[in-house]
């Protein structure tokens, strides 16, 4: 039987304040080792807690064996659950059951044609068994505004980028 998780304490309207970034949750992820010297990522991935640690792999379409992760699979994988915790947390908002809920994301990776360089390319789609168009519209909306994936996609993400010593 699956253990049932305890909800976290969060809401649209009533957990935030003040007008810097507060960050609610940190994590960091290493990527290390690897065979490819052509700018695609392998190796070895490992957050900080080694809850993940996993081989990165080339995909076969890309010349690579694929027999690993790739960044883009991660990314999808971190898009759809991102988006499906979002809109989750709208719906029981709007006293509807999320149970049935499930979000596919569609990575591509391609070439940008204005200036060569790569770009990723998201597909979500969401599938909502037996709840109508009318009410499934407004909470899409309302869980593309809070999901910080959308957010990134649409609007960017302040970045760093510093060399360590």
């Amino acid at each position: 039987m699956t253990e049932r998780i305890q909800l976290p304490n969060l809401s649209t309207d009533n957990d935030f304040g003040g007008e810097f970034f507060a960050p609610i949750y940190t994590t960091t992820v290493t990527v290390s080792g690897g065979i490819a010297s052509h700018g695609r990522a392998s190796g070895r991935a490992r957050s900080a807690d080694g809850v993940l640690d996993l081989d990165l792999r080339m995909p076969a379409e890309l010349g690579g064996d694929g027999r690993g992760t790739n960044p883009e699979q991660l990314f999808a994988a971190s898009f759809a659950a991102c988006f499906h915790g979002a809109l989750s947390l709208v719906a029981r908002q709007a006293a509807l059951d999320p149970a049935a809920i499930s979000v596919e994301a569609t990575v591509a990776f391609g070439r940008d044609p204005g200036d060569g360089g790569y770009l990723l390319r998201v597909d979500l789609v969401v599938k909502w068994p037996d709840v109508v168009p009318e009410i499934a519209a407004p909470l899409l909306e309302k869980a593309d505004s809070l999901c910080p994936y959308a957010r990134m996609v649409w609007q960017g993400t302040p970045t760093t980028i510093t060399l360590a010593s």
